[in-house]
């Protein structure tokens, strides 16, 4: 991990969910069409590596252990890249449904593969389909995770998770207090999953496949807003390697980097972001009227 370089103009960390079979797997969706979907992930992974060296971009990849285990020659790609491996479930588990020994298996279980893959303990948290429970929460700080990028409280900082909030429907929420559990924010707004992806379900359709450009048409003016109304705003980007790692979308993924490298900002790897607010480093200050 380097330090954070100081940037008024702001920062943003590119993460990928590096899912595999494991998301449908979890949908119990586990014929041969559904889990070749998974599977393109790992075939579109080092085109998404090679992107990113040739313009020397630090990032985040979330891997599921299920993952890590059926792609371990791909999943040490990502680790040799100097790309930071965060925690995403083992098989991409839906954490409400699990009970604290089925999560806290999960977890480390995960926490072991990703430290025999890197050499280090993972510091960061991604939950399988955007949710966690107080009872996640309770078991991350419990196996020392430094941070979660789960939760969408805030856009342009980080902040601290917080334990014991109360929100009956009869009277106002009660806030629990904050924990030492740093929180990375993202948005399905900024996720190429709910653009791009085409899914049927049972009793929903997902029509995705919208023109790349149109999305990172949404994505840059994100940061251009970020750029010109505050300073060291922080914005997190969720990619999906079996979803952005297609062809015409990769290139309009580069297309995209190079509006955002002309904008002045950094990009940092999500442990780096997050290390920086625990030692006080203030994000997304309101800019001054001159």
């Amino acid at each position: 991990m380097t330090q954070l370089i100081d940037n008024p103009k702001g920062y943003v960390s590119l993460s990928f969910d590096f899912d595999g079979p494991s998301l449908w797997i979890q949908r119990q969706m586990t014929t041969p069409a559904p889990i070749s979907r998974g599977e393109f992930g790992a075939i579109a992974v080092p085109r998404i590596l090679k992107l990113l060296a040739k313009y020397e971009i630090p990032s985040t990849f979330f891997i599921p252990g299920h993952t890590i285990e059926t792609y371990p020659d791909i999943s040490k790609m990502v680790a040799d890249a100097g790309c930071e491996v965060g925690i995403h479930g083992y098989a991409h588990e839906y954490n409400p449904r699990l009970s604290r020994e089925e999560e806290s298996w999960a977890l480390e279980k995960s926490i072991g593969l990703i430290d025999a893959l890197t050499g280090t303990p993972p510091s960061g948290y991604r939950a399988p389909s955007g949710d966690v429970t107080a009872q996640t929460l309770e078991l991350l700080i419990e196996y020392g995770v430094k941070y979660d990028s789960s939760l969408q409280g805030n856009d342009y900082s980080p902040y601290y998770a917080r334990l014991g909030d109360e929100w009956p429907a009869d009277k106002p929420g009660q806030f629990g207090p904050e924990t030492e559990l740093v929180e990375l924010p993202f948005s399905w707004n900024l996720d190429d999953y709910v653009y791009l992806e085409f899914v049927t379900f049972k009793q929903m359709l997902m029509p995705g496949l919208r023109r790349p450009d149109d999305m990172f048409a949404n994505f840059a003016d994100e940061i251009i807003w970020m750029t010109q109304e505050l300073e060291r705003g922080e914005s997190n980007i969720v990619f999906h390697p079996q979803v952005i790692g297609r062809g015409h979308r990769l290139l309009a993924l580069e297309r995209w980097l190079n509006t955002l490298i002309d904008l002045g900002i950094t990009f940092s790897r999500l442990d780096t972001i997050a290390e920086a607010f625990a030692g006080g480093q203030a994000f997304g200050t309101e800019r001054q009227e001159q």
